[in-house]
């Protein structure tokens, strides 16, 4: 959608490696492009209000999924957490837990 040729892909399942790979790749593609100076296809309100947020809302989903399956995950404080531009592959800042 950020570069106008919205397209759905039902792609087969990988192992949880290969899959974890593939969404960082997917989301460096994203990053890198938001970063050129390319412009936008569509408005960023609506990127952001559309397909971000609802990754966002299925992120919630599975947490939430999790606690009910008895494997809960400890929240994170966002407004806290060393975030990076830029920074979007597996190697992260230590989290920053709420009560810690």
């Amino acid at each position: 959608m950020a570069v106008g040729t919205p397209a759905w892909s039902d792609s087969k399942p990988l192992p949880w490696g290969e899959e974890v790979a593939r969404f960082h790749t997917g989301l460096a593609k994203l990053d890198a492009f938001l970063a050129s100076d390319a412009p936008l296809a569509t408005p960023p309100e609506k990127l952001f209000q559309g397909p971000i947020a609802d990754a966002l809302t299925h992120v919630g989903q599975l947490a939430l999924l999790r606690r009910l399956g008895g494997a809960p995950i400890r929240g994170e404080n966002y407004f806290r957490a060393d975030i990076a531009a830029g920074r979007v592959g597996p190697e992260q800042a230590p989290p920053k837990r709420e009560f810690d």
